[in-house]
């Protein structure tokens, strides 16, 4: 009877930006991650956002090493230190709650070279993005899409990947009353552990390798190479209307 020893081979960071309790962003998180606990040999750390006090980004925080008295640094260690990264999120008129953006904004101070703080340091590493929200799919795809489009264009900025994009719409109890659905909607949540469950597997291969798959990064390729040829033809129409 002497202690079990247990080595991860990698860990996967999920941070959620929902503030309620309880809260859809949340629960879909945790049916991802149920799919992500299908793959051996796998640490999985959840950071809830509204938990930790992280000091408002400003030029003094372009620095990597991260100020004494602030959380964000747990924040650093495990994106550092993960094999992949899952940011599951409300949209709140049209873009992502501010503590995330900040988020966002101080992971400049490692994500990006020292020296022009333009260069990503992320090394490919691979990010699925989830977004709740009370619109309903339509709205996603005609707008709500492009206003959360900064968030996966930060992430490749820093030179991660993002593999996955998903959104929950119609997060309504009724008209007017927000709350928790997502629980109730078992193809959501199913969904989600498969995403969870195929996500798994991406990052142990890009732990192991320190690269993508040869077909999910061909397929990534491709489909970034025609959403830049669809921004540059669309972009010059957009502003003749």
């Amino acid at each position: 009877g002497g202690n079990t020893l247990y080595s991860f081979n990698m860990k996967i960071l999920v941070l959620v930006a929902g503030m309620s309790d309880p809260s859809n962003s949340n629960t879909l998180a945790d049916a991802f991650i149920e799919g992500l606990g299908t793959c051996p040999s796998i640490e999985i750390v959840k950071i809830r956002l509204k938990d930790l006090n992280i000091r408002h980004f400003n030029l003094e925080y372009y620095k990597k090493a991260c100020p004494t008295g602030d959380d964000f640094c747990k924040i650093q260690e495990h994106v550092e230190g993960a094999a992949g990264i899952v940011i599951a999120s409300p949209v709140w008129n049209f873009s992502i709650p501010a503590h995330l953006k900040n988020v966002i904004d101080r992971m400049g101070a490692f994500a990006l070279d020292e020296e022009t703080h333009s260069k990503g340091q992320l090394k490919g590493k691979p990010f699925f993005l989830l977004f709740t929200g009370g619109a309903p799919m339509i709205a996603w795809k005609a707008l709500i899409y492009l206003t959360t489009l900064h968030v996966s264009e930060a992430m490749k900025y820093y030179g991660g990947t993002v593999l996955g994009k998903y959104f929950e719409p119609k997060c309504m109890q009724g008209k007017g009353r927000f709350g928790l659905v997502v629980d109730k909607r078992p193809t959501s949540l199913a969904r989600m552990r498969k995403a969870g469950e195929k996500f798994a597997h991406t990052a142990k291969a890009y732990a192991e390798t320190g690269r993508m798959p040869f077909f999910t990064k061909l397929r990534y390729d491709f489909f970034t190479f025609v959403y830049r040829v669809g921004n540059r033809i669309m972009y010059p129409l957009s502003g003749q209307q």
